[in-house]
């Protein structure tokens, strides 16, 4: 079973996305905030990481260069209520290997999930 590391901080997106990948098979773990996130996957694995622009505290870009810093290539997901093109390219420049604007159509999120992971070698 794949295990997804998912950082929003709204409530109800938040359920919504966990509820659906687990309905398809996926161990989840859900974090409101980057820092919690970061000191989890310090010493856990992922396969996949979706991580909200938009956090308390620390955003989720200034979280993923820490990750990348720290060595961990899991691939991530950004999820984010931002559509600018800069803001992609940020995120994407900062190792985000795909990007999804909110609203989002969760079957969707769901194939981009399993395509990130299974290019990395894992079984979605």
């Amino acid at each position: 079973m794949s295990r997804i590391v998912l950082v929003e901080d709204e409530p109800l997106i938040s359920t919504m996305v966990d509820l659906n990948l687990r309905r398809n098979g996926f161990e989840v773990v859900r974090f409101a905030a980057a820092e919690p996130m970061l000191e989890f996957l310090r010493s856990n694995t992922c396969d996949l990481l979706l991580l909200d622009i938009m956090l308390p505290g620390m955003s989720g870009d200034a979280a993923l260069r820490e990750l990348r810093k720290m060595g961990v290539a899991v691939p991530v997901l950004m999820l984010t209520a931002r559509h600018e093109a800069d803001s992609k390219v940020a995120a994407l420049d900062a190792g985000a290997d795909d990007y999804v604007t909110k609203p989002f159509d969760m079957n969707e999120l769901l194939a981009r999930v399993r395509a990130a992971i299974r290019r990395t070698g894992g079984k979605p």
